[in-house]
């Protein structure tokens, strides 16, 4: 018997060439993964690459396939593709140009599913740990000639103001309480607070607050972990960059949002929801394996635990994520509000006077109900975006009055130095991934490897030589966060751009970072 088993084993282990004749190329920068790439596909797959980030994609699925499936996470396309095998789903499991590989679901992976399917299941896979990890951009009428005799000094100034790093403690007094009602609130607290304007909120997703958002259903310990890092950057990818206009691709959307010429500064925050929201995933992901014994829910991968959508965990998870989600705003608001006081200290004026207004600001880790057409009829989907970015399309009742004819700005964060963009969302988008695309340029080099290949000091001169400035609370992040060790996000962009999921609107090229 024993015997048998080992043969049956060995059968499994598919070839480089068998992976690839599931996988069907659809258009220049579109695949298709069929039915029966892994067991129990109830969709098929796709994923969006343009040829420098094809192979990328295969090259990893090629390292998988010669090392018979030893080792490190599984490829993104097995991941698409055991997603596309989980109870409820619809449509199909998208893979966007930035995809890698991740926990449970591939970041980059976006998944939409029915909630009007008892079998229905919700992933903290498909969120991440870091929830509501976003975007925002804050305008000025500033330009560049302005920054530039003081961009040391308002550099280092902002590092001061926003406190990063790994275990970084807030700015902003907080006591328990307080949190209560941030985890509760979201901007609303911030607003109440005075660390927010009233018009913040229009141009948040959201609002800036997940009305299901339960605080009584957050542990203490992500409390005792949020408590002190309100208002803080945080490490790893997040960062706040002093950016300039470089290329302006749609006029008349990039004047709605207030860019009226190139060399025009904004500011850009890049952080989520810090060791609260971990903490919510994590003890979600407890949770869920137990339930999934209960309910005799099978998966391929086992980091894909979850819970149908109307258990008890299920809704557990969800109104605690909302909470990590309404905190992760409260975040960027007071960063924000930082950001504002260092620059009106730094040209001896105010906020208001400098046009320090919020153009948007994204969620890249969320799962949301939203309302799609799925053959033909409109259901309520649970979506799940991780890595990826709501982009609605022009005319969208979610979106804010001032972009319903651009459609919704779609903010993407470059990696340490190099550019970043704003697309808006498309009509056709809205139909081929439920209104998602990209989020940024995505790993290309594990953090380890980064380490491995990459000094500290080559990464800092690189960045001086093209004039601009840096401040890092740990000098090993800056090896992990280098260019080199992520995908090119021009690529990513022209992906999205070509396949007409999401058009370019405007590019901003960094002039000064701050790091964790």
């Amino acid at each position: 018997k024993k015997k048998k088993k080992k043969k049956k084993k060995k059968k499994m282990s598919r070839t480089y060439e068998d992976e690839c004749s599931y996988l069907e190329r659809l258009s220049s920068c579109s695949y298709r993964i069929k039915k029966g790439f892994v067991p129990n596909m109830r969709v098929e797959g796709v994923f969006f690459a343009n040829s420098h980030l094809q192979k990328l994609i295969f090259d990893e699925l090629h390292h998988y396939a010669s090392n018979k499936g030893v080792g490190g996470f599984l490829p993104a396309v097995q991941q698409i593709a055991n997603v596309a095998a989980l109870p409820g789903i619809v449509g199909r499991s998208i893979g966007l140009p930035d995809v890698h590989s991740g926990y449970g679901f591939a970041i980059g992976n976006m998944a939409a599913f029915d909630i009007s399917d008892p079998e229905s299941i919700v992933s903290p896979g498909g969120v991440g740990f870091d929830i509501n990890c976003g975007v925002r951009l804050v305008r000025t009428n500033l330009f560049e000639k302005d920054i530039k005799p003081i961009q040391e000094q308002i550099t280092q100034s902002l590092f001061d103001h926003i406190p990063v790093g790994v275990g970084s403690k807030g700015m902003i007094p907080l006591n328990a309480k307080d949190l209560e009602e941030a985890l509760e609130m979201g901007m609303d607290w911030s607003l109440r607070e005075g660390y927010a304007w009233a018009e913040d909120k229009e141009h948040c997703e959201e609002y800036g607050r997940m009305l299901q958002a339960d605080p009584t259903k957050v542990s203490m310990r992500s409390k005792k972990r949020g408590l002190p890092q309100l208002g803080t950057l945080g490490s790893g990818n997040h960062y706040a960059e002093i950016q300039v206009v470089d290329e302006i691709y749609n006029e008349m959307a990039a004047a709605k949002m207030g860019i009226e010429e190139k060399g025009q500064v904004c500011i850009m925050i890049h952080s989520g929801s810090r060791g609260l929201g971990h903490q919510v995933a994590t003890d979600a992901l407890v949770e869920m394996e137990k339930a999934m014994i209960r309910d005799k829910i099978h998966v391929n991968d086992r980091q894909l635990a979850c819970a149908r959508i109307s258990s008890k965990e299920g809704q557990n998870y969800l109104k605690a994520m909302a909470a990590a989600a309404n905190y992760a705003w409260v975040n960027r608001s007071s960063m924000t509000f930082l950001t504002r006081q260092t620059f009106a200290k730094a040209f001896s004026t105010t906020p208001d006077d400098l046009d320090m207004h919020v153009i948007y600001d994204v969620s890249h880790n969320i799962a949301k109900v939203e309302e799609h057409m799925v053959d033909g009829k409109q259901k309520s989907l649970l979506v799940h975006r991780k890595g990826s970015t709501r982009a609605f399309p022009p005319h969208h009742p979610l979106i804010p009055v001032d972009y319903q004819l651009t459609g919704q700005p779609v903010l993407i964060g470059g990696t340490m130095g190099t550019c970043s963009y704003v697309l808006t969302g498309t009509d056709q988008g809205f139909q081929e991934t439920f209104g998602s695309t990209c989020h940024g340029a995505g790993r290309a080099l594990s953090r380890a490897k980064s380490r491995r290949n990459l000094g500290y000091e080559d990464v800092l001169a690189a960045l001086a030589e093209q004039g601009i400035s840096i401040r890092v609370a740990s000098p090993k992040l800056v090896m992990e966060e280098a260019p080199e060790s992520y995908k090119n996000v021009t690529d990513v962009v022209d992906t999205c751009h070509e396949a007409g999921i999401s058009k370019k609107t405007f590019k901003l090229r960094p002039i000064a970072v701050i790091k964790g």
